[in-house]
């Protein structure tokens, strides 16, 4: 049995993002064309546009396309922009699709990029906390899109820079996993 994945792609983004109120037609355009199936192995490719988040490579994960979507949105990317993808493929191909420039951190150190100056950064995998250097790498006006877990749900925060320093709002609930090496260490407790 094959399956159609320019009909899944469609059907992706008509009954999983656009119900998610992710409106921005641009995005909504890109995540039309961009064949997730293509980013995960082969023997995964039939989860591509299912509901669920999709494991890429070892302790790596696609979000589900409910969550990439609204985190995109809420990002603003556009046209000519500059973005930085930590450990998201998927984000990093959408963003490409929208006329981004886009650089690829998927290796053993996401903690620390190189460069900066980023107009987005976004990352696919949970961290328990985004690490200082990620909104440090931002360009004034910058926004930084992830998905903060520390137990059962997390959420999804937007760090954006401005003169006066760094802003920080929660925006929607996810429960993606958390990415290997970014899992809270273990404290003492009496």
């Amino acid at each position: 049995m094959s399956t159609d994945f320019a009909a899944a792609r469609l059907n992706m983004v008509e009954s999983q993002i656009r119900t998610a109120d992710v409106t921005d037609l641009p995005l909504q355009d890109a995540l039309r064309v961009v064949a997730r199936e293509t980013l995960v192995p082969a023997t995964k490719a039939f989860l591509a546009y299912a509901d669920a988040e999709v494991e890429y490579a070892p302790g790596r994960w696609l979000l589900r396309p409910r969550d990439v979507g609204k985190l995109l949105q809420y990002l603003k990317p556009r046209s000519g922009e500059t973005a930085l993808a930590i450990a998201a493929p998927y984000a990093a191909a959408v963003l490409e699709a929208m006329g981004l420039t886009v650089t690829r951190l998927d290796g053993e150190d996401l903690k620390t990029p190189a460069g900066g100056g980023y107009d987005v950064i976004i990352c696919e995998g949970a961290v328990t906390a985004a690490p200082a250097a990620w909104a440090q790498a931002l360009a004034l006006g910058g926004r930084l899109g992830v998905v903060e877990r520390n137990g059962p749900v997390g959420q999804a925060t937007l760090y954006v820079r401005t003169e006066d320093g760094l802003g920080r709002r929660t925006v929607f609930d996810a429960t993606p996993p958390v990415l290997a090496g970014f899992l809270a260490e273990p404290g003492f407790a009496f």
